[in-house]
């Protein structure tokens, strides 16, 4: 559970990352000049909320829905860019912390490393006969990030430490610290947005741009440390600690940033003397406990490992791949380690780059990318024992809709709420594209309020919390459907359809050779609102919410009349309502399987003609596809139950890409692990990380299917600690490609049914048989009870 190098990082995408949710850095390792690049979640352009809504978009609407009847796709591509609002702020990077050693000399028995198990990173060389020896970590127990730096010899520590930031910033020093104050820009255009003044700043004394403090303190214990306008110089020290934290004027997604610095640098201030008041051991331990709560609750282990102790992870990625079943653990709990480390109570939801940026024009703005990016850092959440971490991402959905209200009826007309392609850390909920210069392939797309309600009710279906359901999930969902229900019209043949219309990204060409992206009641609007209707319906009757029942039957009524799925000539799931050729075949999105997954409207079992064409759409698509695309073919083969296949997906996922690549169809993972899109982008680890889970063991059929999807170089292995809906807790082994045993922990109680390939013989708990009924071939059911553990052992 150690990534390994043993030379420093060269690359960004070299370096190892660390985070606590809120406070991120990219550690590099080198020798003479160690570098930590600083980011801060709350860290965005802009200058606050702003009104992207576009009033005139309801009158283009009428003549869009005209152009589409007429089959005129070409010219209602153009006339819905009519119906845009700006683009939203970036991501930003906070800063730099560099250590200058003064030690020189020849380097040697180099190596540094990440160990997953403790989330703190080490730095380890030998100069003549001393060794130099780094830790890092960021606490979330204590807000910060520790760096531990010590020398075998009494005396042998002498450095410089300096802070700088690609911003507008001024540094200070004090008798205790070192700090720089800066400013973030007023506004930033995309990277793909080309003008004459794509980032633009404030003056430093009156902007209403986001403002922010970062500070650095010592904790000697022995030497000394001297402050001046050049840095903080350690001398003749054994063991030192350094603390880094840091704040911003970030006040809420609705309102502007402080144009004051005095509060937040209090803040700061207060949080760093509390941690230079505990020692190096107190900090480290809080670390660990507080880290290992979460990540310890999983294991895997899918067999022996191709490498040898100690090889260096770039050349594991590069020698063995896939084939490296110890690899593609290490993949797996990677992916948990980087949910943990950028997305924890009170911080913002994991961006396109997690928390880890270090670009003024971040590649797609480092944003939240609602067409598949942040629903996909969060797939894994659940089904992997981290439903703490999903909580950023489900109060983001709550901020979101409140924004959404307004743009819903102002844009549209409708009552719920709605949102679109991209989000921010203002909740900007209009779609984007700069009235008018964006494609509505991309940004005409109000879908994403009935995405994320997915997330609402799948946090309620693994932890069976009602209160949850009650309080916070099923209002939002509510209004999503409301907005669906306004949304929705009927066509000629009396269905109900979606228009305009568009399959995130993806274009299609009609028989007379029009080529656009805005359609009628593509494959995807339809699944999404289906799976809408069907979660908020079944919320309804939890929650027997007598004053919802006309709105539960306004619902199932809708469902009946939705326009259905249908098959194409090459016998695939149709993308869009008429069979068109795809722009691309082998397109990146497959926005058409979502009711596969991470829907659940599609199944071997419940719709076996859809469920196959939807596997052919999948083969017309290949294998190929950049990093994130490949983690959801991961997902959706192993929703196919096709173990062999889905390795296959890994196998091309687990390519090294150099960081100088431009391919930007060809996925696979850099050095440090992290996900190539490329460039980077993080929601290929996540997804990654839950694909693993779903061929390990599935939930979204009524039943809990154990190994579903193991392929035959995963003879044996095991996991613990996997979660299914129903709030109950899933551990197996199995030996020779078949199951062993299972464990099923059930936190609620009730009934509970498995499907295994094999036959269950017996069910105990507490040693004692357990009846159960056989209910179909390879499905058994059973009652459990509340903290009560279940073994379930095969022939």
């Amino acid at each position: 559970m150690k990534l390994r190098y043993q030379s420093y990082a060269k690359a960004w995408t070299e370096a190892l990352p660390i985070g606590n949710g809120r406070l991120g850095a990219m550690v590099f390792g080198e020798p003479e000049v160690e570098h930590l690049q600083l980011n801060e979640d709350t860290l965005w352009s802009g200058r606050g909320p702003v009104d992207g809504n576009n009033p005139n978009a309801k009158h283009v609407l009428a003549e869009v829905r005209e152009l589409l009847a007429e089959g005129r796709y070409e010219e209602a591509d153009k006339k819905s860019k009519g119906m845009m609002g700006p683009y939203n702020q970036s991501y930003m990077p906070l800063g730099d912390l560099y250590l200058k050693f003064l030690h020189g000399g020849v380097v040697r028995a180099y190596e540094r490393n990440l160990d997953l198990t403790n989330a703190i990173t080490q730095v380890e060389y030998r100069i003549g006969d001393i060794v130099y020896k780094r830790e890092m970590f960021a606490s979330f127990p204590d807000g910060v990030i520790v760096i531990r730096l010590e020398a075998s010899a009494p005396g042998a520590l002498n450095f410089t430490a300096r802070l700088d930031s690609p911003h507008p910033y001024r540094t200070i020093q004090t008798a205790e610290h070192l700090f720089l104050q800066g400013i973030c820009p007023e506004h930033v255009d995309p990277n793909y947005y080309n003008r004459d003044e794509p980032v633009l700043y404030g003056d430093p004394e009156t902007t209403e741009a986001m403002r922010f403090e970062g500070r650095l303190g010592v904790r000697l214990e022995d030497g000394a440390a001297t402050l001046d306008h050049d840095g903080l110089h350690i001398r003749k020290a054994t063991a030192v600690t350094l603390i880094f934290s840091a704040e911003t004027s970030f006040q809420g997604f609705d309102k502007p940033p402080a144009r004051e610095i005095g509060d937040l640098s209090s803040t700061n201030e207060e949080r760093l003397e509390q941690a230079l008041s505990k020692s190096y051991e107190q900090l480290r331990q809080a670390h660990i406990q507080d880290y290992t709560a979460l990540f310890h609750r999983v294991e895997l282990n899918l067999g022996a490992s191709e490498a040898s102790e100690g090889m260096p992870t770039d050349r594991r990625i590069k020698q063995y791949g896939a084939k490296d079943a110890g690899l593609v653990e290490l993949l797996f709990q990677y992916g948990r380690y980087l949910l943990i480390a950028s997305s924890r109570a009170g911080s913002q939801p994991a961006n396109l780059q997690g928390i880890w940026n270090k670009e003024l024009r971040p590649p797609w703005s480092s944003n939240l990318t609602l067409n598949i990016n942040a629903e996909m850092n969060y797939w894994l959440a659940e089904t992997c024992h981290l439903s703490e971490c999903h909580e950023p991402l489900l109060g983001y959905i709550q901020n979101l809709s409140t924004n959404g209200r307004k743009t819903a009826e102002t844009n549209y007309g409708c009552r719920g709420w709605v949102a679109h392609h991209n989000g921010d850390i203002w909740c900007q909920s209009a779609p984007v594209g700069d009235y008018g210069q964006g494609d509505p392939v991309w940004a005409l797309w109000p879908m994403s309020g009935a995405w994320l309600s997915q997330h609402l009710w799948e946090h309620y279906a693994f932890t069976k919390n009602e209160t949850y359901l009650r309080e916070h999930a099923y209002p939002i969902m509510r209004e999503a459907a409301l907005f669906c229900l306004d949304w929705l019209h009927t066509d000629e043949n009396g269905h109900l359809i979606t228009s305009p219309s568009t399959s995130p990204e993806h274009k299609f060409v009609t028989a007379d050779r029009q080529k656009a992206g805005v359609s009628q009641a593509t494959t995807m609007d339809m699944s999404l609102i289906w799976d809408l209707f069907t979660n908020s319906i079944e919320a309804v009757d939890v929650l027997k919410r007598a004053e919802d029942a006309s709105l539960r039957d306004e619902m199932a009524a809708a469902l009946e009349k939705l326009k259905p799925m249908q098959i194409g000539k090459h016998g695939q799931l149709q993308e869009w309502s008429v069979d068109w050729e795809d722009e691309d075949v082998h397109h990146r999105h497959v926005s058409h399987l979502f009711g596969i997954y991470p829907g659940r409207q599609l199944t071997e079992q419940g719709t076996p003609e859809l469920y196959q064409a939807a596997r052919n759409s999948l083969e017309r698509r290949g294998d190929g596809g950049t990093g994130w695309s490949l983690a959801w073919k991961i997902c959706l083969w192993a929703r196919f139950q096709d173990g062999n296949r889905t390795l296959q997906l890994i196998s091309n996922l687990l390519q090294l890409v150099e960081e100088d690549a431009t391919n930007y169809h060809r996925g696979g993972v850099y050095a440090n692990l992290f996900d190539a899109h490329p460039p980077f982008q993080i929601d290929g680890n996540f997804g990654f990380t839950a694909g693993v889970a779903e061929m390990l063991v599935q939930s979204h059929a009524g039943e809990i299917a154990l190994l579903p999807a193991l392929p035959d170089a995963w003879p044996n292995g095991y996991v613990k600690g996997l979660r299914a809906r129903g709030a109950i807790g899933v551990s197996l082994s199995w030996e020779s490609g078949a199951l062993k045993e299972a464990e099923v922990e059930a936190q609620v109680g009730g009934s509970c049914r498995i499907r295994t390939k094999e036959i269950l013989l017996t069910v105990e708990s507490d040693g004692e048989p357990v009846p159960f009924e056989r209910v179909t071939e390879g499905v058994i059911r059973f009652d459990t009870e509340a903290g009560r553990t279940y073994k379930l052992r095969s022939v």
